[in-house]
This record gives structure tokens, sequence and C-alpha cells, in this order.
């Protein structure tokens, strides 16, 4: 399951490439559009910043913007980077796959014909396409924020 954590990311680097103009967002901007807890957003975009998804700068002119065009970002980037391993099972998380069982495991093809499936899939979505999509709901919460942590 994709958290919160994941999700508000990319929230965020949608918020910061619509609203690009060259100059750093301050925080509580993205937070208020959002609409989401500024304190918990300070969490994740320290995250960005250390994952090279965001440059962020202090003090009068400061906040946060994107280290690269919107067309160079991937869900799957940002998602990976924020989440840790998008792998659906335990043995295929680690890049040694040193299950026991591996050479008589039955399931281990279907598992990673999934895991590949998600990849591809979110790996073929860049942000440039997210900001495109025009939302039926505007101004609706998002379905999925109910278990926000703050």
């Amino acid at each position: 399951m994709i958290s919160t954590r994941g999700r508000y990311a990319i929230r965020v680097m949608l918020d910061l490439a619509e609203h690009d103009s060259g100059s750093f967002i301050p925080l509580k901007d993205i937070a208020a559009r959002q609409e989401i807890s500024k304190k918990y957003l300070e969490i994740i975009v320290k995250d960005m910043v250390a994952g090279e998804l965001l440059t962020g700068a202090s003090g009068k002119g400061g906040g946060y913007k994107l280290c690269r065009r919107p067309e160079d970002y991937t869900v799957g980037e940002i998602l990976e980077k924020m989440e840790g391993t998008l792998s659906s099972v335990a043995c295929l998380a680690g890049q040694s796959n040193d299950c026991p069982r591996k050479a008589a495991c039955r399931t281990l093809p279907m598992w990673e014909e999934y895991d590949t499936l998600v990849h591809d899939f979110f790996y073929s979505k860049k942000l440039t396409e997210l900001m495109a999509v025009q939302p039926d709901n505007a101004g609706s919460p998002d379905p999925g924020d109910t278990d926000s942590p703050i």
C-alpha cells in the first residue's frame, strides 16, 4: 500500500511544478494549497531534499523547488525514494533475492511478473502527465487521506 508519505510527496512535486516561477516556494503555501499539515510536510520535504527530488533554501525568500524539469521525474522514482522498494513480497525486496526456497518456489515467477508490472506502470508515468489531469471533483478531499498521521 502506498502511504500518505508517498502520496503527499507526489502532491508536493505537482504543486511545485505547477507554481514554478523560478523562485523558491514557501512550504506554508504548499501546505495551504494541498490542505496538508505543514508540520508533516516538513518531515517529508527533508527526505525529498536528501533524495535529490527537491532543493531547499531557508530564510527570507526560502522554500522549495524542483531540482529538475517536471518531465524528468517519474512517479516511480518519487515513490521509491519516499516509500522504499515497491516490491510486493519480502523475498523480492532486496537486491540479493537470496530466499532459500527460490529454486523450488512455484509462486516466485508470479510475484516477479507482478512487480515488473507495478514498476513499469509507475516508471512510465511522468510528473507532467499528472499535471495535465483535470480532476472531476476539484476541492474534494482525497479519499485515501483518512490515515493522515497528523
